[in-house]
């Protein structure tokens, strides 16, 4: 799917090829969450507030990230 949720052209006849680009985009996004969430801590934004802004509660965000505030 695209963008604005329609089916899109990409037919992959190797069904490794296309999950190896699925595992690479999943650890691209965790790192650039990582990078943001640290960035909000540092600007003062709270649990609350980060877990809001990516749609999950901020006990998830917490349990997630909270190890990494330690170090920002």
């Amino acid at each position: 799917m695209d963008i604005d949720g329609r089916t899109d052209e990409v037919r992959e006849t190797d069904p490794a090829t296309g999950l190896r680009a699925v595992a690479a985009l999943h650890r691209l996004a965790e790192r650039v969450e990582a990078t943001h969430v640290a960035a909000a801590r540092r600007a003062g934004w709270s649990w609350e507030q980060i877990g809001e802004a990516l749609g999950v509660t901020r006990q998830s965000v917490h349990a997630k990230h909270g190890k990494q505030d330690r170090h920002v």
